[in-house]
């Protein structure tokens, strides 16, 4: 699907986009474009593409893949009419042979003829379904990034990319835990339900107020974390897999589509 532009106005992603190209949004794009679907990125060499490809369709709860570009091609006109991916995003992460080697907010000096670029899906899209349906989320209410952990679940191995899978981790109560299960259940290209819910060690997760990306928790007497396979999955996979070179979201700083959160919602 290509999304055509309207000349006379301007989305509210498309608004948001330009604002990152200028460097006046530098942060985090929790609770922005409200409505918007957002995506986590990845960026491989062609030589890697198909590979990635493959490892998603075998990972679809954390690498649930909606978009991809050309090689060489830094546009995904299936998720808005002008989005670049080498200047859409806030921050990224340069990895070469496994390791971040800088972090930036523009990626047009180095990119390639051979680059192709993945959209993921993101969990940011069900958060505005919860909200909608008046299930507060913490973190967005304190003005923080999701806490998210390494787990010790591993992936499913396809050629060289394999791993543990990240988890994003929300709490709620009891109540309110059942209704976001059920209604994160019909977004599963974002996602979906979560993987686990409750005792964080059964998944390998020592400490559950020390993640490794994101904010730390606010989880209080009565509350149940929830845990979703998360779109960081990749940038760990990627670690251990050692390609030469690639490029990434930052976590918490992601690609706004012009794409509405209501077309990934199954009944």
């Amino acid at each position: 699907m290509n999304v055509s532009a309207d000349k006379s106005a301007a989305t509210p992603a498309q608004i948001l986009r330009n604002q990152i190209r200028a460097g006046h949004h530098t942060t985090v794009t929790t609770g922005v474009a409200p409505g918007h679907l957002q995506a986590n990125l990845v960026i491989l060499s062609a030589d890697w593409a198909e590979e990635f490809a493959a490892f998603c369709a075998a990972n679809p709860k954390p690498c649930p893949l909606i978009g991809r570009s050309e090689p060489g091609d830094p546009t995904l006109p299936m998720l808005g009419c002008d989005i670049d991916v080498r200047s859409d995003l806030p921050r990224y992460r340069v990895f070469r042979d496994g390791l971040q080697v800088s972090e930036e907010m523009d990626i047009t000096a180095l990119w390639r003829d051979d680059l192709v670029a993945f959209a993921l899906g993101c969990s940011y899209s069900f958060e505005a379904a919860l909200i909608e349906a008046g299930v507060p989320i913490r973190h967005i209410e304190q003005g923080k990034k999701v806490s998210t952990y390494r787990t010790g679940l591993d992936t499913v191995p396809v050629g060289r990319f394999h791993g543990r899978m990240v988890v994003s981790m929300r709490n709620f109560t009891v109540p309110n835990a059942i209704r976001a299960i059920e209604i994160t259940s019909r977004f599963p290209r974002v996602h979906g339900a979560p993987i686990h819910f409750g005792d964080p060690a059964a998944i390998g997760i020592a400490d559950i107020n020390k993640p490794e990306f994101g904010g730390e928790p606010d989880i209080r007497p009565g509350e149940v974390p929830l845990f979703w396979a998360c779109g960081v999955t990749p940038q760990t996979v990627i670690e251990v897999a050692k390609p030469p070179f690639c490029i990434t979201h930052k976590a918490g700083h992601m690609m706004v589509t012009d794409r509405l959160n209501e077309e990934f919602r199954e009944a």
